[in-house]
């Protein structure tokens, strides 16, 4: 035995391990980036893999590179995405960003990397304005890593935004400027004129009225922001997604019966 308590001819102290661990003595691929573990800046990362998930422009490839800081010690996942065009043919094999003498930034830039954040989320109904859909988004994505109340913030402004515009312009009785102003009484006044659908009207009661509810107050449970969802789910498929698609449907129908050249 050794001193560091090791057998003969193998180094168990720190340095030792950290070299059996990371390849240390050895000509390792490398990317260059933040970390977000330990926060160091610009620190070297060993590239353990690099995989493609999808790609822009027929050429841009999109790929999952999990990585070691040599900081701290620790994997993160980073999302990266092909640099050059001329690059295109090196990266129908990815793995060429494994090799030794590779460093990986002179291929690709770092978008991001793996997070809570990115945690499955409900994605936004279709054929939605895009404000109203990057609301959506976000309150889903606030949602799926347990922010109730920030949640709550992003559906209200989905409500808020879809429903704003199905005001008539002129005085009607009863759509005072506080109604028009406050979504816990417009949604009511819109039900009762009958320009919200009459059967989404029991869903709506998780937006209560004068704005007295957790969205304002930060006092919304997950299960409070898993109703808003719903309800907002409801009404953005039934103002948009569902009018888009009957458009989609009549304009292939009388694509259909347009006389064959």
């Amino acid at each position: 035995m050794d001193e560091t308590g090791g057998g003969v001819g193998f180094n168990c102290s720190r340095k030792g391990v950290h070299a059996f661990r990371f390849g240390l003595g050895a000509r390792m691929a490398t990317l260059v980036a933040d970390c977000p573990r330990c926060g160091s800046k610009s620190i070297t990362f060993d590239i353990k893999d690099a995989l493609v998930y999808g790609s822009e422009y027929d050429w841009q490839m999109l790929l999952e590179m999990p990585c070691i800081c040599r900081a701290c010690h620790r994997f993160t996942v980073f999302f990266t995405k092909q640099e050059q065009y001329e690059h295109r043919d090196l990266f129908r094999d990815p793995k060429f960003l494994l090799k030794g003498d590779v460093n990986g930034n002179d291929y690709v830039r770092v978008e991001g990397f793996v997070s809570t954040k990115d945690r499955a989320a409900v994605s936004p109904p279709e054929h939605l304005p895009p404000e109203i859909a990057a609301a959506f988004a976000e309150g889903s994505r606030c949602l799926s890593v347990s922010c109730p109340n920030a949640a709550g913030a992003m559906f209200r402004t989905c409500i808020d935004l879809a429903t704003r515009s199905r005001l008539p312009e002129g005085e009607s009785e009863g759509l005072t400027s506080k109604v028009r102003r406050d979504l816990g009484l417009r949604l009511p006044w819109l039900f009762a004129q009958n320009i919200l659908p009459k059967d989404l009207e029991a869903l709506s009661r998780c937006i209560r009225e004068d704005g007295n509810d957790g969205a304002h107050a930060a006092s919304l449970t997950q299960e409070d922001a898993e109703d808003l969802i719903e309800f907002t789910q409801a009404l953005l498929e039934r103002l948009y997604t569902e009018p888009a698609r009957l458009k989609i449907a009549e304009a292939r129908r009388d694509a259909r019966r347009q006389p064959k050249a």
